[in-house]
């Protein structure tokens, strides 16, 4: 995740406003899914998209797992992002069908979306405010380029509920989602005309009991896999 340095500029870009109207007029097509009450962002949330069983399982290769995480830009504060990570084996049998069904839900490229990781955070963990985007004037950009450019959209699951803390809040938006099993929340980091979006800066706010467990989907406006991706099976229909 890139560090923010207040509002970004940045030049309009074609592709990633297609991607955009293409993603929201699918998932506003989807009986599941809602869109969120708020003007400055595009944001949706999908109410039960993991089983319980999916979601015990994933909290488990989080804990096989767990490193502590990291920023993609140096930050002076040493609480910035105080969690746990895990990057999840997208070809694994247990991880592929849900790779498979994230990406469907979004009607994105499979080859587009980067490793899910999963995230855990204990009592006094948090990830202060930040945004998803790539920054685009950073020393890292074009090592990102290479690896299919700046993150579109963004998936994340809630795997348990939290018993006290533990919420992502956009303060930019207004909104803030407590976590519930199974929920996936997904929102655009892009504004309409592909620029990226201030507004979507969030926080994982600070755990103050019990451990929250997330997974976390990033997808990129160009393809991130290189080589071929396998053909394989998302919801009967045949995709490549």
């Amino acid at each position: 995740m890139s560090k923010n340095i207040g509002r970004v500029s940045g030049t309009p870009s074609p592709n990633r406003a297609r991607i955009g109207r293409e993603v929201v007029a699918k998932l506003e097509n989807n009986p599941h899914i809602r869109r969120a009450k708020v003007e400055n962002a595009q944001m949706f949330t999908y109410p039960d998209f993991l089983s319980e069983a999916e979601c015990d399982m994933l909290v488990a290769l989080i804990e096989a797992a767990a490193r502590p995480s990291t920023l993609l830009a140096m930050h002076e504060d040493p609480e910035f992002r105080t969690s746990s990570s895990t990057d999840l084996d997208r070809w694994s049998e247990e991880i592929w069908p849900i790779d498979d069904r994230i990406a469907n839900v979004l009607g994105l490229p499979p080859a587009n979306a980067e490793t899910m990781q999963g995230q855990r955070y204990t009592p006094g963990q948090q990830f202060r405010a930040h945004c998803d985007y790539f920054h685009e004037g950073a020393e890292y950009w074009d090592k990102m380029v290479e690896y299919g450019g700046q993150r579109t959209w963004t998936a994340m699951i809630y795997l348990n509920e939290v018993d006290e803390g533990g919420a992502t809040w956009f303060p930019r938006a207004g909104v803030r989602f407590k976590p519930r099993k199974g929920l996936m929340l997904i929102w655009n980091n892009m504004m309409e005309d592909g620029t990226p979006n201030y507004d979507t800066l969030h926080e994982g706010m600070r755990v103050l009991e019990g451990t929250k467990y997330i997974v976390t989907k990033w997808f990129r406006e160009n393809a991130w896999i290189r080589g071929h991706v396998p053909t394989y099976y998302a919801g009967g229909e045949q995709r490549t």
